[in-house]
């Protein structure tokens, strides 16, 4: 399928449907020599994989990832690297009647405008299942940042109008409870809520937030392919995702230029500062080497078990209620996703600003 590859010196192609036998993804342009086995990948998958929440679907996939190509004794061999994941749990019959109708929020007919035809099980490649392979190669290439000090993390600010408190921020509480925020008070008032829009059968979005830390100044390009329109663009790829901003983001349309601008210095040990970060570390399309925050809206979830108005594939208006087993919220399993297609784009602009300077090209061929 046209567009499922992305990037040019770090590339991804991923492949397989929510229903179909298997997911999987190949790499190309990965370095030899990075430390890598099944292990460094299942635990990013496990992160992302259904059933594992009262706010996560019902669907039991074990998501376990097999490396067919590109590493061995435990290393990256500089070949593509391919990576398989079994669907060992679809329910293809739960879906049958949706081959009849187009479902609001979903793509069914837009899939039907472009192809003029579609796999109605789950989505096919439009569903959310397909980030299994974004994340398997995500991990892949936070090992490759890893090896240069450069730590991408991601999480849950919010969910409806439940914001984390950031005086209570706290990493390790990521992954300690079902929504992924990292604020433990935040989290049981999340979960509150999503237990009441559960039981009366609707769905919540909300927003991830990444930090990226290490990343050093100079990495990106100055028109086209600006380091953010690039992470944006790699984000917005996701399904959920309705929109992506950076540091200050629309916030910045209703300041003014003494508000908005950050203000550089050095300190007593000539290194560089700012007092604050409202660009998101990013100017000019380039990175600053300051932290960059980047958010991504994420809708709610489409596939809701209350009746809705829809139109059927031969031209009725119809009423509907969706079956089959669908998460209540996406974000807190779109926090991995949203790491990981910003990790995959950090290592390919990483790669692209060697090709940029002359002395970074001498330096990496002495």
């Amino acid at each position: 399928m046209s567009g499922s590859i992305i990037g040019k010196n770090f590339q991804v192609a991923t492949w397989g449907e929510s229903h179909g036998k298997a997911l999987g993804v190949v790499i190309d342009g990965c370095p030899a020599g990075v430390p890598l086995d099944e292990a460094d990948i299942q635990a990013d998958l496990d992160k992302r994989k259904p059933g594992q929440s009262p706010f996560s679907t019902a669907r039991k996939e074990a998501d376990h990832v097999e490396i067919l190509s590109g590493v061995f004794e435990g290393r990256t061999t500089g070949t593509p690297i391919s990576m398989l994941i079994w669907n060992t749990d679809a329910r293809s019959p739960d879906y049958s009647e949706i081959a009849k109708y187009y479902r609001p929020g979903h793509a069914d007919y837009t899939y039907d405008q472009k192809y003029g035809f579609r796999d109605y099980r789950g989505g096919g490649r439009s569903s959310g299942r397909e980030t299994a392979a974004r994340v398997a190669a995500g991990a892949v290439a936070k090992k490759v940042l890893s090896e240069l000090g450069i730590r991408v993390m991601s999480y849950t600010l919010s969910i409806g109008n439940i914001f984390i408190d950031r005086s209570n921020f706290d990493a390790s509480e990521i992954y300690k409870n079902n929504v992924r925020m990292p604020d433990h008070e935040a989290a049981r008032r999340a979960e509150e809520f999503l237990a009441e829009i559960k039981a009366c059968g609707d769905s919540a979005g909300g927003i991830v937030e990444c930090v990226v830390e290490g990343l050093p100044a100079g990495v990106g390009e100055p028109v086209f392919e600006k380091l953010d329109a690039m992470l944006a663009r790699a984000v917005m790829s996701l399904g959920a995702v309705k929109g992506v901003e950076f540091g200050n983001g629309f916030e910045a349309s209703r300041l003014k230029g003494s508000e908005n601008n950050d203000i550089m210095y050095f300190d007593d040990a000539g290194n560089l500062g700012k007092f604050s970060n409202n660009s998101g570390g990013i100017s000019g399309g380039i990175s600053e080497g300051f932290p960059i925050i980047l958010r991504a809206a994420i809708k709610p979830t489409p596939s809701i078990y209350k009746s809705q108005k829809t139109v059927s594939t031969n031209g009725e208006n119809i009423d509907i209620i969706i079956k089959g087993r669908h998460d209540p919220v996406i974000v807190p399993r779109a926090v991995i996703a949203v790491e990981a297609m910003v990790a995959i784009t950090l290592v390919d602009y990483l790669l692209q600003r060697i090709l940029s300077r002359m002395d970074l090209v001498k330096k990496a061929l002495t």
